[in-house]
C-alpha cells in the first residue's frame, strides 16, 4: 500500500529543520551536492518504493521463497523491483565516487532506506546487506577485493551477506567451529556450517559475497581468534569475469514469522569441494572488523523497525480517518450519524502512542547516520572522538529501542483496526510479523543491554556517557526558556539527573558484584532510551516551534502535531523512566536468585 510510506514531509523537517543535512555540503567530501540533489535522490527514491517494492510485500509474504534441493524460487516482482533500483544508482548512493558511488550522505541514504523498508522490508533487506558488506570491504578489504567484489556490489551485479551464527552457537561467536586452512596459493580454505544466514541463496544477482567468520588453525582461543574472509558463491577470476562454483551449498531454508520474502538460509561451506576464502585484513581481528558491519547494521536494523512501526501508524491512521462507527459519549441521539473513529479519545490514544514512537525513533535512527557523516567529515580528531563515543553509545539504543516500541506502535495499529486489523486484507498484521523479528537481528535485545551498561557507559571512565551528558544538556538549554516547551525541558533535565545517579548505582554495584550489577541491564536500554528519545522530541519540538513563529500561517497542522506529541510523550512516558530507575536502583537479584527448578 502506497500510503503506508513515511511521508516526505517528516522526512524534509528532520532533514533539514532538525539535522540541517544541507550544512554538510560545506565539507569538500559533500561540496557536489545541495539539497535539490537530495531531494531529487528521495524523489526516485520514493517513486520506486511506491510503484516497484510496495505494490508485491503482500505477494512476497504470501508466497514466501522456496528450496526444490536445487535451487530457490521467488516471485519475480521481487528481481524486477531489485533492477530498477541498481538501475537508478542506488545500490551505490553512499559509495566515494572512486568507487563508483555517489558520494551521498549517509544520512540521505538512510532517508531513502526508510521509504523502501516502509514499502517492503523484505525486498529492501537484500540491498542492506549489500551496502552493509560492501562498505567493510570498502574499509578493510585488499586492493583486489575491492576490484573483484566490491565494485561489482557497487554496480548491483553482486550481492553481500554476514555469515556469523552457526547452528551450535547462536549468539555465541567464542563457539563457532567453521574453519580456514591457508592453502599455498593466497586463499583460504573454509569448511563449516552458518545458520540464519538472511540473502544466504538466491538468483537475483550473478554473484553473492558472504562474509564469513571463521578461525585459521593455531590462532588464540575464544573471540580473539577470529578471522574475516570474504567467500563468493561463484569463483571470480583474476581478470573479475566469473569462474566455477565455489562450493558454498544452500542446505535449507528456514521459514520465519516475519520477513518471508527473504531468503534465510543455512549454508555449508566446503562440504561437496573446496570453498575458496579470501582472507579481509589482518588474522585473527575478524571480529573488530565485523562489528565494523554489525554497527551499521544495528542502526539499520533499528531504521526498518522504525519504517515499520511508521507503515503501520499510516496505515491504521488513514483507516480510522475513514471508518465511521459509534458516537461520542455525550450523544444520547441513537439516530445521528456515527463519527469516523479517529474523533474516539481511545483511538486518538492509541494514534498518539504510535506518533510518538514512530517519529521519535525516526528522529535517532537518522540523528545517528548524521554522526556517521559527521565522522567523515570531521575536522580534527578531537571532534573525531566526540561523534564517535556519542554513536557508540547511542547505537544499541538505536537498534533496540525501535524495535520494541515501533512494535508496540503496530500492536497499537492493529487495535484500530479492531477485527480487520487481525486479517490479511490490510497490511498490519504483516507488519506486526515483520517487525517482531527486529529485536533479535543483529544481536538480541538482552545482548544490546549488556552491551550499553557492560561496556559503553563504563568505557574510558565513561566518555560516551559524559559526551551524551553535554549534548542533552545542551538541548535542554536552548528549550528551557521557551514558554511553549520550557516544561519539557525542565521535565527532561529532572529525568537525566535521575538516570545519571542510576547510572552511578550500577557502576558501583560492578565492585562487588558484577552479575547482580547487569542483571537488569535490559531495563537500563529501555530506560536510557526512553530519555534519548525524550531528547529527541524536545530537539523536534525546538524546531516546530520556530517554525511556527516564523510561518506565515501560524500553527499549522504539521508543526502543531509535532508540538501534541512531545507533550504526549512527556506526560505519558517520560514518567517511566523515574520509576524503572527506582526499580534499577534496588538492585533486585530475583532473576538470579530464583532456582532453575523453581521456574
Amino acid at each position: 500500500m502506497s500510503d503506508s510510506l513515511i511521508p516526505r514531509r517528516d522526512l524534509a523537517f528532520l532533514l533539514y529543520e532538525v539535522l540541517n543535512v544541507e550544512a554538510l555540503t560545506s565539507s569538500p567530501r559533500y561540496a557536489d551536492h545541495d539539497r535539490t540533489v537530495f531531494d531529487s535522490v528521495l524523489d526516485t527514491a520514493e517513486a520506486i518504493a511506491r510503484d516497484h517494492f510496495a505494490p508485491h510485500a503482500a505477494a512476497a509474504d504470501e508466497n514466501e521463497p522456496r528450496f526444490d534441493g536445487s535451487a530457490v524460487s521467488i516471485i519475480p516482482e521481487v528481481k524486477k523491483a531489485l533492477d530498477v533500483y541498481v538501475d537508478a544508482g542506488l545500490m551505490g548512493a553512499t559509495f566515494d565516487e572512486d568507487r563508483g558511488g555517489l558520494q551521498l550522505p549517509i544520512t540521505i541514504g538512510q532517508a531513502c532506506q526508510a521509504l523502501f523498508s516502509s514499502a517492503n522490508i523484505s525486498t529492501t533487506a537484500y540491498p542492506f546487506l549489500t551496502i552493509g558488506a560492501g562498505n567493510l570491504l570498502a574499509t578493510f578489504g585488499s586492493n583486489w577485493q575491492k576490484s573483484n567484489f566490491l565494485a561489482p556490489m557497487v554496480g548491483g551485479r553482486f550481492f553481500g551477506t554476514m555469515c556469523l551464527s552457526e547452528p551450535q552457537a547462536g549468539s555465541s561467536l567464542t563457539d563457532i567451529t567453521t574453519r580456514a586452512e591457508p592453502s599455498d596459493d593466497g586463499h583460504y580454505s573454509i569448511t563449516g556450517s552458518k545458520m540464519w544466514i538472511s540473502g544466504g541463496g538466491h538468483d537475483l544477482a550473478e554473484n553473492i559475497i558472504h562474509l564469513v567468520l571463521a578461525k585459521i588453525p593455531g590462532g588464540p582461543p575464544g573471540v580473539k581468534g577470529i578471522s574475516l574472509f570474504a567467500v563468493p558463491k561463484t569463483r571470480v577470476n583474476e581478470d573479475g569475469s566469473l569462474g566455477e562454483g565455489n562450493h558454498v551449498v544452500l542446505a535449507g531454508l528456514n521459514h520465519k514469522m516475519g520477513y518471508r520474502g527473504t531468503v534465510n538460509a543455512l549454508l555449508n561451506f566446503g562440504e561437496s569441494g573446496e570453498s575458496h576464502g579470501y582472507l579481509i585484513g589482518e588474522p585473527h581481528n575478524g571480529l573488530s572488523y565485523m562489528f565494523h558491519m554489525m554497527n551499521e547494521a544495528r542502526i539499520g536494523v533499528g531504521l526498518g523497525a522504525t519504517a515499520l512501526g511508521y507503515a503501520g501508524y499510516q496505515s491504521s491512521l488513514a483507516y480510522a480517518k475513514e471508518r465511521p462507527q459509534g458516537r461520542h459519549p455525550d450523544v444520547k441521539d441513537a439516530e445521528s450519524a456515527p463519527v469516523a473513529i479517529v474523533e474516539h479519545a481511545d483511538v486518538k490514544r492509541l494514534l498518539l502512542s504510535q506518533k510518538v514512537a514512530v517519529e521519535g525513533a525516526l528522529a535517532l535512527v537518522l540523528y545517528c547516520a548524521h554522526l556517521v557523516d559527521q565522522q567523515k567529515v570531521a575536522s580534527d580528531d578531537a571532534e573525531l572522538r566526540r561523534v564517535t563515543l556519542l554513536l557508540d553509545i547511542l547505537t544499541p539504543i538505536a537498534k533496540s529501542w525501535p524495535s520494541e516500541f515501533c512494535l508496540e506502535a503496530n500492536k497499537h495499529a492493529i487495535q484500530v483496526l479492531g477485527g480487520y486489523g487481525y486479517t490479511r486484507d490490510y497490511p498490519v498484521e504483516r507488519l506486526y510479523r515483520d517487525n517482531r523479528l527486529n529485536a533479535i537481528h543483529e544481536g538480541t535485545h538482552g545482548i544490546q543491554g549488556l552491551d550499553l551498561l557492560g561496556r559503553k557507559v563504563v568505557f574510558d571512565d565513561g566518555a560516551a556517557f559524559t559526551e551524551l551528558e553535554r549534548q542533552i544538556r545542551n538541548t535542554i538549554e536552548h528549550a528551557r526558556n521557551i514558554d511553549a516547551i520550557g516544561s519539557f525541558a525542565n521535565d527532561l533535565l529532572v529525568a537525566f539527573d535521575r538516570v545519571k545517579i542510576t547510572t552511578q548505582t550500577l557502576i558501583a554495584a560492578r565492585t562487588d558484584d558484577l552479575r547482580l550489577a547487569l542483571a537488569d541491564a535490559t531495563l537500563y536500554l529501555d530506560t536510557l532510551g526512553h530519555l534519548v528519545i525524550g531528547w529527541m522530541w524536545l530537539k523536534q519540538a525546538l524546531a516546530a516551534n520556530a517554525a511556527t513563529l516564523e510561518d506565515s500561517t501560524p500553527g499549522s497542522a504539521f508543526y502543531t502535531g509535532k508540538l501534541a506529541a512531545c507533550q504526549f510523550f512527556f506526560r505519558r512516558e517520560i514518567p517511566k523512566v523515574h520509576a524503572q530507575s527506582d526499580l534499577l536502583e534496588r538492585l533486585d537479584d530475583t532473576s538470579i536468585s530464583t532456582p532453575v527448578d523453581a521456574l
